[in-house]
């Protein structure tokens, strides 16, 4: 029995389908780092996001708020981010350490080398287009 069509066609099961095979492929690239495709998001958000409290940077990663805490809690235990108050406002901050910054440097060289075999098989068209469209479903 085959899926019927406008179940083919669903933008949300193909979007999750999409979600998980490029997750998988990136978490198993950055395995050897010790850190996932989230925390990677994360640390990049921390770092060229300085300043912006906690709940600020879940919501530009698309992070809900367990996700973020599990995630800082584990980058903290491994020496990557410290958690600080920051006194203007009374909210928490993180930033990295030095030994996540140099983390971070090793770990954007790879992800943009490994961006390039994901364009094998697409268009710089179709990604332009993939990339708005995504955007525009996620509301951003």
């Amino acid at each position: 029995m085959t899926m019927p069509e406008d179940l083919v066609r669903c933008l949300v099961l193909n979007t999750i389908a999409a979600s998980r095979a490029l997750l998988r492929a990136g978490d198993a690239k950055l395995k050897p780092f010790g850190v996932t495709v989230q925390q990677l998001s994360l640390l990049a958000a921390i770092r060229f996001h300085p300043g912006q409290p906690v709940m600020a940077l879940a919501q530009l990663i698309a992070l809900d708020r367990t996700s973020l805490t599990r995630n800082l809690d584990l980058l903290e235990s491994k020496g990557l981010v410290r958690r600080v108050a920051n006194t203007a406002n009374n909210a928490r901050v993180c930033e990295l350490t030095e030994e996540g910054n140099l983390l971070l440097d090793r770990l954007l060289v790879l992800w943009r080398q490994s961006q390039a075999p994901l364009m094998e098989d697409i268009t710089p068209e179709d990604a332009e287009t993939y990339l708005r469209v995504s955007k525009r479903l996620a509301g951003g």
